[in-house]
């Protein structure tokens, strides 16, 4: 395994309406890996990715980033870190001005950064061509361009710093399943060039596969699995996420179907938050959330079930 790159420990985020959309969430990136975070729409998972860039505070807990604790740093040395700590948003097309080229666009998170004047332009043109796109597509409008292109301007405008980690939130998500595979084979790509690691956040899992090293499983703003990607996939542990994988086409598991509908967080069950759903809760569910507990090396499950591993010795 290669260096740690981000810590996040006991990240909690509750909101004034009541709603606690995070707790309790722990979670660490590498460099050079791809940690998937899946989930529900409405578990957390946006959140708990804001909270990581530090454009939310949490509660509690804290995001350490490459050694250097998030909180408290001044103005000057979180823009500084901004450059590390980069972002493509679920849709570019409302995060991309529509008044400016795409030249402009990427040009402007240079000047934010400090990059000279000069080196701007040639630094845009690499850019757009290691994205798959080429100088014409600069001076090219957002409205001008399709969904496919937008993700890739959007992905070049994060990697225009040379990032170190870039989370992507539902990065792939508005477009079709043959664009979906281009931009997902363009970020590996670019990892294995680049090095830059990534927190990608998705609420299918078939992409989530397609690109994770690790995975998270949230459920009502916890995790609730983690484990390497294959793992995961191989033997599920936590009764969620064995009812996310049935529902997975191609994977030959028998689908589980959940009863109910997801909690609201504003008013959460008591114990377990997924035992009103689970097909497998007892009585003792309604007492505490379980711990994540360790079934294998490297995976763990919040759930009673869980058997946890035993080291030989």
């Amino acid at each position: 395994m290669t260096a740690e790159l981000l810590r996040a420990e006991g990240l909690t985020k509750t909101f004034g309406n009541g709603v606690r959309a995070v707790s309790d969430v722990s979670l660490t990136v590498h460099r050079g890996e791809t940690v998937g975070v899946v989930g529900e729409s409405g578990c957390g998972k946006s959140t708990t990715g804001k909270m990581l860039l530090g454009l939310l505070t949490p509660d509690s807990g804290s995001v350490t980033f490459d050694g250097e604790p998030l909180a408290g740093l001044g103005q000057a040395r979180m823009r500084a870190l901004r450059a590390r700590l980069q972002v493509v948003p679920q849709n570019p097309q409302t995060s991309l001005n529509p008044r400016l080229r795409v030249a402009q666009s990427i040009e402007f998170n240079l000047r934010a950064h400090g990059v000279d004047r000069a080196a701007r332009r040639p630094r845009v043109l690499e850019l757009l061509e290691r994205v798959g796109l080429t100088a014409a597509h600069a001076e090219r409008f957002p409205h001008e361009l399709s969904g496919g292109q937008l993700q890739r301007v959007a992905i070049a405008r994060a990697l225009a710093t040379s990032p170190d980690l870039v989370v992507c939130d539902e990065a792939v998500s508005a477009l079709d399943k043959s664009v979906q595979a281009q931009v997902l084979n363009l970020l590996a790509d670019l990892q294995a060039e680049t090095g830059v690691a990534f927190l990608f956040i998705s609420h299918d899992l078939a992409v989530v596969e397609h690109i994770s090293d690790r995975v998270a499983v949230m459920y009502l703003g916890r995790v609730v699995e983690i484990a390497p990607a294959q793992e995961l996939w191989s033997n599920p542990q936590h009764p969620y996420t064995q009812a996310l994988l049935s529902a997975t086409p191609g994977r030959g598991h028998e689908r589980i179907v959940l009863s109910g509908d997801l909690p609201n967080p504003a008013n959460p069950p008591s114990g377990c938050g997924f035992r009103t759903r689970c097909p497998v809760a007892e009585t003792v569910c309604a007492d505490a959330w379980p711990p994540l507990t360790e079934a294998a090396p490297d995976h763990r499950a919040a759930c009673i079930h869980v058997s946890p591993v035993t080291v030989p010795g």
